[in-house]
This record gives structure tokens, sequence and C-alpha cells, in this order.
């Protein structure tokens, strides 16, 4: 009997609160889990702060008195959907303030926790797990939340200090990450794009009022879509995981149903910004988008086997070289 063609490759997502992951790479991490690969999720904090936005719980006692552990819940019943095993890191959520996070984040909130302290778990994760990649925010954390930003820090100071064999031996054995890559779903190019397909085609845009924040992002950092992940018939898989989240996500809102509609039919694949790259390959060309089409591409094997240096994903849902913003498929999440 043949293995499933990832068998033998560990992904590592980090993501900030539960939900992220369901809407930040979910399709190719269940895509990748399917083909038998290790997806493991680790959520830095349990999403304490979180409102509930679904006004269909606003009334839920459960809701109310425990968010944290309805959240715990939401998030077993996700990574199920994905089919991901998760882990959670034990930091506490920041909240998002209105104004300067380092001085109206509460006490002891994740944010305030110092990088060497807070990356002390995510050591043991990445030494335990031994991921071959690693995803999480980039330095400005997708968006401007203090747990996003703060995930970025503590992840890449982590990847660092667990490559290290001096850096806190008591955590585990040192493991140095092959690839690191920072998601880019909420990307101002993926949003602008299909907004103009959508206005070209005569159809109302969701995104109309959101033009200004998505050009505002890409004014603040030009995110590089280095490699984009041909996903669609996971579309599904992330819809039911960020469902899962029902304090989070309203399914009957305007917003999400109709993003959810645009990206199924516009943009049918996930975007990933390469950040770190020790394969010994030759080094992608710098500020190309779409040249790699699978995050294990050039990837070593505990065995010593490569991954090819094209991957071993199709480029495109066909097969075919077709960009990403020109294709049509099914089924999609909110951008935010």
């Amino acid at each position: 009997m043949t293995s499933l063609p990832y068998h033998g490759l560990r992904l590592l997502a980090v993501h900030a609160h539960p939900d992220d992951e369901s809407s930040k790479g979910a399709a190719t991490n269940a895509k990748y889990a399917s083909l038998g690969a290790r997806v493991l999720i680790a959520t830095m904090t349990g999403g304490e702060a979180g409102d509930i936005l679904n006004p269909a719980l606003l009334q839920s006692p459960k809701a109310s008195r425990d968010i944290a552990g309805l959240r715990r819940e939401e998030m077993a019943a996700a990574a199920a959907a994905l089919g991901a095993d998760h882990v959670w890191v034990g930091h506490v959520d920041s909240g998002l303030p209105d104004g300067d996070f380092d001085n109206q984040t509460p006490p002891g909130c994740f944010y305030r926790v110092p990088d060497e302290v807070a990356m002390l778990p995510v050591v043991h994760i990445i030494r335990t797990f031994r991921p071959q990649v690693v995803t999480t925010y980039d330095e400005l954390g997708g968006y401007p939340h203090p747990d996003h930003i703060k995930t970025h820090a503590v992840t890449m100071a982590a990847l660092k200090a667990a490559a290290d064999a001096d850096s806190h031996p008591e955590l585990g054995e040192p493991w140095q990450v092959q690839k690191v890559y920072y998601n880019q779903d909420l990307s101002a190019k993926k949003w602008i794009t299909i907004h103009e397909k959508m206005t070209e085609a005569g159809l109302e845009s969701p995104f109309a009022d959101h033009l200004e924040d998505f050009k505002k992002r890409d004014n603040a950092r030009r995110n590089w879509l280095s490699t984009r992940i041909a996903c669609s018939e996971f579309f599904p898989a992330r819809d039911r995981a960020l469902l899962s989240h029902a304090t989070q996500i309203d399914p009957e809102g305007g917003f999400f149903s109709a993003s959810r509609k645009a990206a199924r039919t516009y943009w049918p694949t996930e975007e990933f910004e390469l950040a770190v790259d020790l394969t010994e390959r030759e080094p992608l060309t710098p500020d190309v988008d779409f040249q790699e089409h699978d995050l294990f591409a050039s990837v070593t094997f505990d065995d010593g086997r490569r991954v090819p240096a094209e991957g071993m994903l199709p480029d495109s849902p066909t097969g075919e070289d077709t960009p990403a913003e020109d294709t049509a498929h099914t089924e999609s999440e909110t951008p935010a």
C-alpha cells in the first residue's frame, strides 16, 4: 500500500486567537492534512477578550458566563473540520484597545509578556513537533491587532531559539525549521482584485466601503504573494471550521456571506509570503508573486528524501498556470 505523498512532513501553523486558524490558511492546512502531512495549530491565546459577534448567541447563558470555555469547544470543532491537531500555548488574550497598545492592554496579557518569556512554550512545541514548515503572521500582524503583532515577534524568536542547542536545553532537543511563511489571506491585492472583478462584471461589491482600509494596509506594507496554494476543494472544510466559531461568526451576516461568495468566484487560492528558506534550492525572485505552489517545495524529509523544487501540488485547481484572480471555484470565508 502506497502511503500518502506528504506522509512524514509536518506543518505548524501559529495563530493568535481561536478562529484565526479558520480564516487564514485554513484550506491549505486541510489540503496538506488530507495528503498525509501532520498539521498542528498552535493558538497563542484563549480568546478570552473576544466579544460575542453572533446575534443568535447574545442571550446564550453559556456564552455570557464562560466565553473562554465555549471558545475552547469551538476550537476543537474547528480543528477537527480541518483534520488538524491543536495545542493551546496558554497566553491571555490582550483585547483590542483603541489607542496605544503599550499603555492600554491589560497587565498580564499576551502583549505585555516579554518575548523571551512568551516564546518558551513555543520553543517546546517546535522541538517536540519538529515541523519542516511554520506559518505565522508578518511583522504588522496581517492587521493591527496587538496579539497578531506579538505572535509574529514571539514566533520568530522561538524559531531562532529552537534551533540553538545552547538555548533552553530543558525544552527539548534543538530543531531547525526549514521554511517559514507569513499568511497573506488579508493581502490588499486579493481584496482589491476581487472588488475590481465584481465591478467589471456589473456586480455590487461588498468591499467598496473597505477600499481605503485595504489601500492603507498596502501602503503600510507591500505584501509579497510568493506562494499560492490551489485549495478550492477544501473551501467547504474551512467554512465549516470558521462556522464552528459560532460566537465569532454570524452565518447570516451580509459581509460574511458576500465575501465568501465573492472569494470562491474570483480567488480560489490561498497565499503566503516566504519569510525564511533554508533549503538548498535557488532563491525565489524577490517581490515576484505566485512563483511557488507548494509550501513544502524543496523541503527535506527526516529520511533524507527531498520534495522536488517544483513541489508536489498542481499550481492551480485545473493544473494549469492560470492567475488566481481569473479562475472561479467553490466556497471561501470572511477576509477579516
